[in-house]
């Protein structure tokens, strides 16, 4: 069976991509890479210093990953835009994850300044994968601007909270057709597996990976995680049921 992940054309590797945010020694980084089989890396642009030999993060990532910068920090379409620009301004390629968050209590995304940023630079022919709140009409709309794939979330950032989005993510698998990407808040490589259950394409984490005891065990953990998943939603799991059924008859056996 053909199961490959196309993005823009693309062959992506794996379907556990990889934020590089939290980690206590950016050495770590690579290693994570290797045990997780990721191939998309993201970072944010405002931590990309390509003047410094010794504290830029690109520096950790190995030559056949996709670098996806994203707009971190961003406040309105603006100056995602901006942000963007500057990226590939700065060698970081078209690649580009639009984060534009208005509110500094629960980091939701917005999704109107979004779908703006989205619109400004597919025409200037960035591939982009916007972060947004679920929500099927927002995400066709990014779709019809040219978005490459919608990435909702599935907690708010970096709580670890799991898949609390599942039933408006599930519905956005299931009627959109560009990759669907969990995007935050997934805690346990278990909750990355039920993303992957669920229909996403692909899962993106980066807290519960690089805040765990053991970040390079915890990343080779959620590779499994997420190739375990997206197995058992090829195989199609069977129905759910409200009552019991033994599977073994009793007919036959008690006389």
């Amino acid at each position: 069976m053909n199961d490959n992940l196309i993005i823009n054309g693309i062959e992506i590797k794996s379907r556990l991509f990889l934020g590089t945010g939290k980690f206590g020694d950016d050495s770590l980084i690579p290693k994570c890479i290797e045990e997780s089989g990721a191939h998309i890396v993201t970072v944010a642009i405002r931590r990309v210093d390509f003047n410094s030999n010794t504290d830029n993060i690109t520096q950790h990532l190995p030559k056949d990953c996709i670098l996806m910068p994203n707009t971190h920090g961003a406040r309105n379409a603006e100056e995602a835009v901006r942000i963007a620009r500057l990226g590939r301004a700065a060698g970081c390629g078209d690649w580009v994850k639009i984060e534009v968050v208005s509110d500094s209590k629960y980091l939701l995304p917005d999704n109107d300044e979004t779908l703006k940023a989205t619109e400004i630079l597919v025409k200037e022919g960035f591939i982009v994968m916007p972060y947004m709140t679920p929500d099927l009409y927002a995400a066709r709309r990014m779709r019809d601007a040219g978005a490459a794939s919608v990435m909702p979330l599935g907690a708010p950032i970096g709580t670890n909270k799991g898949f609390r989005t599942r039933e408006m993510v599930e519905i956005m698998c299931n009627e959109l057709d560009i990759p669907v990407v969990v995007d935050a808040g997934i805690g346990k490589p278990s909750e990355a597996a039920e993303c992957m259950e669920a229909g996403a394409a692909a899962v993106l984490v980066n807290t519960a990976i690089a805040t765990a005891a053991d970040p390079v065990l915890m990343a080779k953990a959620f590779g499994e995680a997420v190739r375990a998943g997206r197995n058992a939603y090829l195989a199609g799991p069977g129905a759910v049921k409200t009552i019991a059924e033994g599977s073994t008859p009793l007919t036959g056996f008690l006389r």
